[in-house]
């Protein structure tokens, strides 16, 4: 799998949780809360950053692998 350069995967996180911040309830919304908690504003505690190439979060992966068969 491709790195994901740490701006990148960091923006794909914020459009990630403002998107899941209007859903009532749902299983992403309550992944990127803990993430988030968890993290205290630290990108470095962020899931994203927990695996080599910033490829730790299954949200931003998903997110970044779409935008890669877009620009294809």
């Amino acid at each position: 799998m491709d790195k994901i350069p740490k701006e990148t995967a960091s923006k794909l996180c914020a459009e990630i949780r403002e998107e899941n911040h209007s859903k009532c309830f749902s299983l992403a919304r309550v992944q990127c809360w803990g993430c988030t908690r968890y993290a205290k504003g630290d990108a470095d505690k962020m899931c994203f950053t927990s695996q080599a190439g910033n490829r730790g979060c299954n949200l931003v992966n998903k997110r970044y692998e779409q935008l890669e068969r877009r620009s294809v």
